[in-house]
């Protein structure tokens, strides 16, 4: 998802037609996009979030973490760290920076650790059922301004702050285009002073669906989800509700879409407000089939699907070994594609098309697959989770196998 805001201006996340006319290709990639991943991966990267915050902490008890301190404490160290790993990124690297916000979230998310796991789960759908309203209500007001700037007789102010807020939703597009086929210099400083609070706006605007997603990934942790003893049945039931009611609430958006002709306000309805009831079931859906294909690979019970198994089995330990660099991965993408697409690079920052960005999707995927195990074959950990890792422990860790 990030591939688009990577090579256009930030408007492109959620808008098919950005500075001319959206071909068929452009418009199947959004809505692929859109159906398929928006929001939902990121819903997958905070349920693992919360999980690993469960999981260190499950570890530091039973180590007792004798050389770190507490596992509150190591915890806090480990936020504390990402945060700054996160303003560094962002000032410096990348613009949509979401280490920092995660960082402020699992510092909060720790705070609920001794709950079970129904309270998780519930503590969760409270949150997020009042984020969702609070999103449905603010993004609603949207079309109350234009309808209030649309009356005949309309006030000044009205059809001023109506123009300002179309201006924000839409504008920008020549200005970012300038901006970020310029040099690294002139980029950095904009981030320093145009975008100085930024950071703090993406936790304003984001803890309400991360935080969620991170509690509910704690109490799957506590309750084994992914466990072998459980039954596969469980998570066919769980991918096939997840994804069915997601996939179908969010095909029936991109249809929505589609007939207000790739309306403004909609679309931001629609992506920000309308979309987040069906994202839940859809990443937990999502869940459950990333199970259902880790059974798979371990299954070598039938002769018929030994092949089928073997690769199955091969690309899970390349998906396996990109998730123990995810850090590394998360950097270097940004590091690789700004140095792509922005000026201080190969400046082609609004030259390529969206279906066109598909290329960079699969050369970039296929860089992350091919890594990692290679290099965690002959060393314990990727090279900023050795950082981060040694950092938040006081002390350099072993790198070295």
């Amino acid at each position: 998802m990030n591939i688009v805001v990577f090579a256009m201006p930030d408007v492109a996340y959620f808008l098919p037609a950005v500075g001319s006319s959206a071909s068929i290709g452009d418009t199947i990639s959004w809505t692929i996009s859109f159906i398929l991943f928006d929001g939902k991966m990121r819903g997958l990267f905070s349920l693992l979030f919360g999980a690993s915050i469960m999981l260190m902490i499950t570890r530091g008890h039973a180590q007792q973490v004798k050389t770190s301190g507490s596992p509150g404490a190591l915890h806090l160290r480990r936020m504390g760290w990402l945060a700054v790993f996160g303003l560094v990124h962002f000032y410096l690297i990348w613009w949509g920076d979401i280490l920092f916000l995660y960082a402020v979230a699992g510092t909060v998310a720790f705070a609920f650790r001794k709950l079970d796991g129904a309270a998780l789960v519930t503590a969760a759908l409270l949150i997020y059922t009042v984020n969702t309203a609070f999103m449905a209500l603010t993004m609603g007001a949207l079309y109350g301004l234009e309808y209030a700037a649309g009356q005949p007789g309309a006030s000044a102010t009205a059809v001023n702050e109506y123009a300002g807020i179309m201006a924000e939703l839409t504008g920008g597009y020549a200005q970012q285009i300038a901006l970020y086929k310029s040099g690294y210099a002139e980029i950095v400083q904009y981030r320093l002073t145009e975008q100085f609070w930024f950071p703090a706006e993406m936790i304003a605007q984001n803890i309400g669906e991360t935080l969620p997603f991170m509690l509910i990934g704690m109490a799957l942790m506590k309750a084994q989800f992914g466990s072998p003893d459980r039954s596969l049945r469980a998570y066919w039931r769980w991918a096939k509700i997840g994804l069915g009611i997601g996939g179908l609430g969010y095909a029936l958006l991109a249809l929505a879409a589609y007939r207000s002709n790739f309306d403004v306000i909609t679309i931001y309805n629609i992506t920000i407000a309308w979309s987040m009831p069906f994202r839940l079931p859809m990443a937990m859906g999502y869940a459950a089939l990333i199970v259902l294909l880790i059974a798979r690979a371990q299954d070598n019970d039938s002769d018929t699907s030994g092949v089928i198994c073997s690769i199955v089995s091969k690309l899970v330990a390349r998906i396996s070994a990109a998730g123990r660099t995810a850090f590394t991965n998360y950097i270097g993408t940004s590091i690789v594609m700004t140095s792509i697409f922005y000026g201080y690079g190969f400046g082609l920052f609004g030259d390529v098309s969206r279906s066109a960005l598909w290329l960079f999707v699969a050369a970039g995927c296929a860089l992350m697959l091919l890594w990692p195990k290679w290099w965690l074959a002959r060393y314990r950990y990727g090279p900023l989770e050795w950082l981060w890792r040694s950092l938040a422990r006081g002390e350099w860790q072993r790198m070295q196998r």
